[in-house]
């Protein structure tokens, strides 16, 4: 399912310039992807866009502290289930984009919605990295260069 998640990332500039997904389906099997692939993948970004459609994003770099639904003091306590799936690993990186300030707490919560989308656990940070990738593409922001960097794994690089 993430290879057909990263060949969406780099055909398709920003989720809305995505087809509509019974046309996406049959164009990615005409590239060659498994069948089993193709509807894991299409069903996972049907969650997207509902996810990402649904949370209000508030820019952290842009606003002022009024303006954020979640105070800076305040804590995220991941659930035994979340922490389970995720592992160490991805929530550790998750709190690392979190204090650079390049992931807000409502992109957080779209991230970790779609990772528990995803079967089996521990998820391994490689997966995790394209998600928040797929966020970011879903809701028409380009992440910065030293971001992209962080995300894009340094043998299969992923380019926008």
């Amino acid at each position: 399912m993430f290879e057909v998640l990263v060949f969406v990332y780099e055909n398709y500039w920003r989720g809305d310039a995505c087809p509509q997904l019974h046309l996406l389906g049959r164009k990615l099997s005409a590239v060659g992807f498994e069948m089993e692939d193709i509807q894991q993948a299409l069903q996972w970004l049907d969650g997207l866009n509902i996810a990402s459609h649904q949370t209000k994003l508030i820019d952290i770099r842009q606003s002022t502290p009024k303006q954020h639904s979640q105070s800076p003091e305040s804590l995220r306590v991941y659930s035994v289930a979340e922490q389970s799936h995720l592992g160490a690993a991805c929530l550790g990186f998750i709190q690392f984009l979190e204090s650079a300030e390049v992931l807000s707490p409502h992109m957080r919560e779209i991230v970790l919605d779609r990772a528990m989308a995803v079967p089996g656990h521990p998820m391994s940070l490689d997966d995790l990295k394209i998600i928040v990738l797929m966020v970011y593409w879903s809701v028409g922001l380009e992440p910065d260069a030293l971001v992209l960097d962080e995300l894009c794994d340094d043998d299969d690089r992923v380019a926008h």
